[in-house]
Order: structure tokens, then C-alpha cells, then sequence
């Protein structure tokens, strides 16, 4: 079932008066519950695909269904807040909050979540991705992998329809790595959460459903593997 169809999308950049295509019409089509990894070299793009997806940035021209021209910016930045979550290569954890307070973040200014709800989402999470002895550990207690777990169940705990994930295992040594693809992977299966990755790691790449191909700002789909 197609979940998120791009048309033609394109971005462009000015430096000075140079003008810089990162995409040059991206077409591109994501089905529901998907373990998506777009691949390429570095400066092919794919970041720049994954925040237009993210509504991080807006595009040049085309399609793309989270950011219709006709939307304000209160009800894109309601998309992001509750069918995005975001995962980053360097975790972007709040230093000063231990690890329970960094995953409540989304839902703090969440009024249609009541607070049992709310607990009860974060401590599941918490359980899920292994760190149930460490709520109130800060970051700088937390191993890497730890860190990456806790930026995980963030990403989570609104029950997003789309994960974006960024270089999630650039930071991470190779078996931890392996053990955070796993994690992914078991939650991509079991809450059908459709996960679509910006990467260069063939382990991501092993358990993908579908691969695409960035290069010079186009895009090419690899069959499934």
C-alpha cells in the first residue's frame, strides 16, 4: 500500500549567487511499514531528502504529501510533533535531563494525552529498549549505544507513522551497531512503525525491505532484498 508517494521533488541552494540542484526530482514512493534505507556518497542528498520528508526543510518544487503548499505552518509543525519522530547520528539528548525526562520531551505539550497515558507509553519504551535500570541516568552516564536507545524511544513514544533516522550507527562501534539495527528492525515488525533511513551502513542495508539509490540528487530503486 503506497504510504508516501514523492513527485518531482527538487531542491536548490544559493551560494551567492551559485545555485546549488541537491535534488533534481526525486521520485519516490515509501508503503506503509517499510525498513527503508536510502544509500549514496556523501553530498548525494539524502540528508537533505530526509528533512524535506521531515518538514525540517521545504522544498523547490514538487510534490510531497507532509508538506502541501496549502498548509499553514501550525499544521505541518502539528505533523511533525505527532506523525514524525527523528532519529540523529550524534542523538541530540538534552545533557542536564536523565533518560526518562529526555524520552517525555514530544509529549510534554501533548493536552490530548492524559498523564497515566503518558507514563505508561514512556516506561513500556523504556523496557522495550533495554535501559529500564538507568531511568535516571543522564547522557553522559550512558554508553553511545545507550544514548542511541534513549534517542530511539523518543522518537517513539508519540507513536509516530514514520521514523526518519539519519546515519543512526555513524557513532557506534560495529557491534552495537548490530544490536541497534536489531532494535529497530524488532519495532519496525511488531508496531509496523514505517522507518526510512539515510545511510552508508550495509547492515542497515541487509535487513531493508527496500533500498534506493541517491546520486547527484537522483534517485534509482534497487529491487527488494
Amino acid at each position: 500500500m503506497s504510504f508516501l508517494s514523492i513527485k518531482s521533488l527538487k531542491k536548490k541552494y544559493y551560494l551567492g549567487k551559485i545555485a546549488i540542484h541537491a535534488l533534481k526530482g526525486i521520485d519516490l514512493i515509501i508503503n506503509k511499514g517499510d525498513f527503508a534505507a536510502i544509500m549514496g556518497p556523501s553530498g548525494s542528498g539524502k540528508s537533505t531528502l530526509l528533512n524535506l520528508i521531515g518538514c525540517l526543510d521545504y522544498p523547490s518544487g514538487g510534490e510531497i504529501p507532509l508538506q502541501d503548499s496549502l498548509l499553514n505552518a501550525n499544521v505541518i509543525n502539528e505533523k511533525k510533533l505527532n506523525q514524525i519522530g527523528f532519529i540523529f547520528q550524534t542523538f541530540n539528548l538534552i545533557p542536564v535531563l536523565n533518560v526518562y525526562e529526555n524520552i517525555e520531551l514530544p509529549l510534554i505539550i501533548r493536552n490530548d494525552i492524559s498523564s497515566n497515558d503518558k507514563k505508561e507509553r514512556i516506561n513500556y519504551l523504556i523496557d522495550r529498549v533495554g535501559l529500564s535500570g538507568h531511568i535516571k541516568h543522564k547522557p553522559s552516564e550512558l554508553s553511545g549505544g545507550q544514548q542511541q536507545r534513549v534517542a530511539i524511544a523518543r522518537a517513539l513514544v508519540s507513536r509516530p507513522e514514520i521514523i526518519l533516522a539519519d546515519e543512526p550507527t555513524a557513532n557506534l562501534d560495529s557491534e552495537t551497531g548490530i544490536e541497534i539495527i536489531e532494535l529497530m528492525y524488532q519495532i519496525n515488525q511488531k508496531e509496523k512503525t514505517t522507518f526510512i533511513f539515510s545511510t552508508h551502513d550495509s547492515k542497515i542495508v541487509k535487513r531493508a525491505s527496500n533500498v534506493f539509490l541517491l546520486r547527484d540528487g537522483l534517485i534509482s530503486e534497487r529491487a527488494a532484498i
